[in-house]
């Protein structure tokens, strides 16, 4: 799951509000260990990482966790954040001449400039330029 890391958890946890709460119950967290992240900050965005930092360790077995992630955050409201996840996700996967192009299709733009792939970056563009 290349897309989920640290790094793409640091950014999720910065954006996301009050909501980290829902997301926690979504991904499988109880009350205790919710309150438990409440405890150790109050900055929203802190308990957000801790959380998604500590889920994250606990699902580094699942070859989903992209997939869990996207489905709880767009049931905790942030539909928008799954977007971003799915595009980056599709980002990665190799594109074929059949493909479906995902709602945030601008952000696939920049996806692909960020990960120098000028071939991939072209073909973009021309499904971009047919279908728009």
């Amino acid at each position: 799951d290349a897309v989920i890391n640290l790094k793409t958890l640091q950014e999720i946890s910065s954006q996301l509000g009050f909501e980290w709460t829902v997301l926690a119950y979504e991904l499988g967290f109880n009350r205790t260990e919710i309150r438990r992240f409440h405890i150790k900050s109050t900055e929203k965005s802190v308990q957000a990482r801790t959380m998604l930092e500590n889920w994250y360790e606990k699902s580094w077995d699942k070859s989903n966790k992209t997939k869990l992630l996207q489905d709880g955050l767009e049931r905790a409201g942030r539909r928008d954040l799954a977007e971003k996840l799915r595009c980056l996700h599709w980002g990665h996967q190799k594109l074929s001449r059949r493909v479906e192009l995902p709602s945030a299709f601008p952000f696939l733009i920049t996806v692909h400039k960020t990960i120098h792939n000028q071939d991939a970056l072209r073909r973009i563009n021309d499904l971009n330029r047919r279908f728009t």
